[in-house]
């Protein structure tokens, strides 16, 4: 594999209000160390044909996650997902018969460290099924492992589109849409717009970050198809920490839409700098950042919450199958709500377990073919998949309302019928 692909953070932290740590991310190539080491990777017989059999053992899934750097905070929660549905399946008898078993290694938020990890749990370990980490930049090497040994993987983050440039056959995105396409709902909602009542111009600042970059400009085409102005662009690198000059630049040009493509920090930092200057646009949309819940709320403060709009994959409120149970456990382990990372690796967790019982067995070829064929219920609501692993769906569109958070499209899935708009000025 000859390949290079930026840090990303598809990001949605928990409700702890405990600020995580900047998430800054490596840049360039995948390193010779990570080519190397998937030189080396086995192909041959998988080992999960060699397991499939023994019924008395319980299946193993081998996952590895950033349990420590960057990426600590959302690898976290993705294993509370994992957990919180390995416990939710053995309670109700197993898969195939068999208690389900999670073994999962800390990559450290390091592309040499996730190769090697699903090198060893496949090769060595000899797990039956594999479970993904967390963002493209950790997804990107280890998916390439699971290709190469022909083993289905996935993934609960990591929606770039560099992940399915490589036509993959083993490879499955276990949410709604990727990157691109993360913004239609929100152009939707433009569109449903008196145009009287469409903003006129728009600003848009993006952190350079191979997930949020993609939304933004996406939204940009989108919209200035609908005669939207753009007044304002720019690239900010990912460990930027003054946004002084980015909020003075687009006061300056006082556009009506400001969307911008932040990850947590970068969010909370252009909020902060367009309030001491006393500039509140019409309409704000960021990527990641409000979907932080708890913490975006206290960096920004509650009342400078008000009518932000973002999009996202899960809502705690939502009907979808086994959703409200999924709640309900999260709930009670961790005597907090459920983190959107933690819903999207339950989801995909809900992936693997409907194709390996719809197949009935672990063979990886009929689990791959059996996902390219068919729809998944999950949490998420129901998942499909193009040739290449990409989802076939949309994001649910959310905007913060009296402090909380309320889905305002699409209208059938809405919680609520409202939407805030112009947003309020600061506070």
């Amino acid at each position: 594999m000859t390949a290079s692909i930026p840090g990303e953070s598809e990001t949605r932290a928990g409700s702890s209000h405990e600020v995580p740590r900047r998430r800054g991310r490596a840049r360039g190539a995948v390193t010779l160390a990570v080519v190397a080491v998937l030189a080396l990777t086995a192909c041959g017989q998988r080992p999960s044909e060699t397991a499939a059999s023994d019924v008395d053992k319980p299946i193993v899934v081998g996952v590895s996650l950033p349990l420590t750097g960057d990426f600590a905070q959302p690898g976290g929660e993705a294993k509370r997902g994992y957990e919180v549905w390995r416990d939710m399946v053995n309670a109700r008898g197993g898969i195939l018969g068999r208690q389900v078993e999670i073994k999962i290694t800390d990559d450290a938020s390091n592309q040499d460290t996730v190769v090697a990890d699903y090198t060893k749990l496949i090769t060595q370990d000899k797990v039956d099924l594999l479970l993904g980490t967390f963002s493209s930049l950790l997804n990107y090497p280890a998916s390439a492992v699971a290709e190469k040994n022909g083993m289905v993987f996935v993934e609960p983050a990591g929606g770039a589109p560099k992940m399915f440039e490589r036509n993959f056959k083993y490879l499955f995105f276990a949410q709604p849409a990727t990157a691109p396409h993360q913004a239609d709902v929100f152009v939707d909602w433009i569109k449903s717009l008196p145009e009287a009542d469409r903003p006129k111009t728009a600003a848009y600042p993006s952190q350079d970050d191979p997930f949020a970059q993609p939304v933004i400009e996406s939204m940009r085409k989108q919209l200035e198809a609908l005669g939207v102005e753009t007044v304002y662009t720019s690239l900010y690198p990912a460990d930027t920490t003054n946004f002084q000059t980015v909020a003075s630049s687009i006061a300056g040009k006082k556009p009506d839409l400001i969307a911008q493509g932040a990850v947590f920090e970068d969010g909370v930092g252009l909020v902060r700098g367009l309030k001491q200057l006393n500039y509140s646009p019409k309409i704000l949309f960021q990527t990641s950042a409000p979907s932080n819940a708890g913490q975006y709320s206290d960096g920004v403060g509650v009342a400078n919450t008000e009518g932000v709009f973002y999009t996202v994959s899960w809502n705690e409120k939502a009907s979808t199958p086994l959703n409200p149970d999924f709640v309900a456990a999260y709930t009670k382990a961790y005597s907090a709500a459920p983190a959107e990372d933690a819903a999207d690796a339950f989801a995909a967790a809900q992936v693997l377990q409907a194709a390996t019982e719809k197949v009935g067995s672990i063979d990886q070829d009929k689990i791959r073919d059996w996902l390219h064929a068919n729809t998944v219920d999950t949490i998420l609501g129901p998942l499909s998949w193009g040739a290449t692993g990409e989802p076939k769906g949309r994001f649910l569109l959310a905007q913060w309302q009296s402090g909380k958070v309320e889905v305002v499209g699409p209208a059938d899935v809405a919680t609520t019928k409202t939407v805030v708009n112009p947003k309020p000025a600061w506070k």
